[in-house]
């Protein structure tokens, strides 16, 4: 089922794109600001994070954001990602208007002060300690990323290298990062659910039209070169069970082979049949516990492989467990059944999440920033023409031992 949408652009440069979604009586109003991690100075990163909590600390008219919303019946909720930044606020139909006035107020009005700066980076240190620091495997994937890449700036995770750069951002840096990259023309705003196209457009052009547009200077960064040999380290942490991580490098969200990379991960470790589990975890009993994921960064990402080692298992052996599996998968052609069955879970999986505006809106989102706003209507033919080749070739390139970083972490 296609999603239909409409889309245009104010002279200020916003995007805009508008769903009409008639089943539903709440509308989603999504913006989503092509700054991320990636964007950010070596020597001050976390600020793209940091900024998406300064961004919920009111405005010069309405210091208090989240109550604003709270009145008119609404909830909202943002993230940041290496590569963008994105607000999202669901509401009431008939009060779509106080959304996207109040986005349009801390687009343009945002109350960046020492004050409000000096709470937000305490609230991400703490942060950074409790979710990183202070709990079990928390750095784990701050040491994976730092160690696969040497150049690109995916080497540090959204929530920075360290408290020592969230610490150091000073209100000249803050206003400077805001002035650089919270403008009409570095944004896109969604709006989703239940709306009158005619009347939406006119309030969009009402509370965003006059925000004047602004030059972006984005810094340049490298990318990441092949990889010609394998890295592997030994982290020693006091953890309740072993753990090894494996990082392979992968292709870009716009390669195809992004897409197979998908279905090698459902093939891999998606449900009771899938053979991570099947072998390693039901059979073998190497692990405990075992999954593959996807960094699903725009750039060139990682394919993750992270497992949980049973009492007196080996790494190394566990290590060439989860090597036999990605061998196999190398080097034979997987059958027209297993893939007809990942091909559905996942097909299922998709048309699932269409059934939310909030996950259509930022998918929409997602494919314009990356040149394509037809993308969430073409991903599932990309999927369905994947072949049981596609899978043995992108498999084959994608598990060899020297594009691996490897991570064993707990007790050495």
């Amino acid at each position: 089922m296609n999603i239909n949408f409409e889309h245009f652009t104010l002279d200020n440069g916003l995007r805009v794109i508008l769903h009409l979604d008639s089943k539903s009586n709440v509308v989603t109003s999504n913006i989503l600001y092509n700054v991320g991690s990636k964007h950010e100075d070596p020597d001050f990163t976390g600020l793209a994070h940091l900024f998406e909590h300064l961004m919920f600390a009111g405005t010069k008219n309405h210091p208090h954001f989240d109550s604003f919303l709270e009145r008119v019946g609404a909830q909202n909720n943002a993230f940041t990602s290496s590569d963008i930044t994105n607000y999202y606020i669901t509401i009431p139909s008939n009060n779509l208007e106080h959304a996207l006035y109040i986005e349009s107020d801390r687009m343009l009005n945002l109350n960046i002060s020492q004050k409000n700066l000096d709470v937000q980076k305490n609230v991400v240190i703490e942060e950074f300690k409790q979710n990183y620091l202070n709990q079990p495997y928390g750095d784990l994937h701050l040491m994976l990323r730092a160690a696969s890449y040497n150049v690109h700036p995916y080497q540090w995770c959204p929530i920075g290298k360290e408290i020592a750069h969230v610490e150091k951002i000073d209100l000249n840096i803050a206003n400077e990062f805001f002035k650089n990259f919270y403008a009409p023309n570095n944004a896109i705003l969604v709006v989703a659910g239940n709306i009158d196209f005619k009347k939406t457009k006119k309030m969009i052009y009402n509370h965003f039209s006059s925000i004047p547009f602004r030059s972006i200077n984005k810094i340049k960064y490298l990318f990441e070169p092949k990889k010609t040999e394998k890295i592997h380290l030994k982290i020693k942490r006091d953890v309740p069970s072993k753990c090894i991580a494996l990082a392979f490098h992968m292709g870009g969200r716009l390669e195809k082979n992004f897409y197979v990379s998908k279905l090698i991960s459902h093939i891999l470790s998606s449900g009771v049949s899938s053979r991570l589990y099947s072998n390693l975890v039901v059979k073998k009993k190497v692990f405990s516990e075992i999954q593959t994921y996807l960094g699903e960064d725009f750039d060139n990402s990682l394919f993750y492989i992270k497992g949980f080692l049973n009492k007196d298992v080996d790494y190394s052996l566990a290590e060439q467990s989860i090597f036999n599996e990605l061998d196999s998968l190398s080097s034979f052609v997987i059958s027209k059944e297993e893939l007809n069955r990942v091909q559905k879970k996942n097909e299922s999986g998709i048309r699932f999440t269409n059934l939310n505006n909030s996950y259509k809106a930022i998918d929409l989102a997602i494919g314009a920033v990356l040149g394509n706003p037809n993308l969430i209507n073409e991903e599932l033919a990309v999927f369905k023409s994947i072949s049981e080749n596609d899978i043995l070739f992108e498999a084959k390139k994608m598990f060899s031992e020297t594009n691996c970083t490897s991570l064993y972490y707990g007790k050495i």
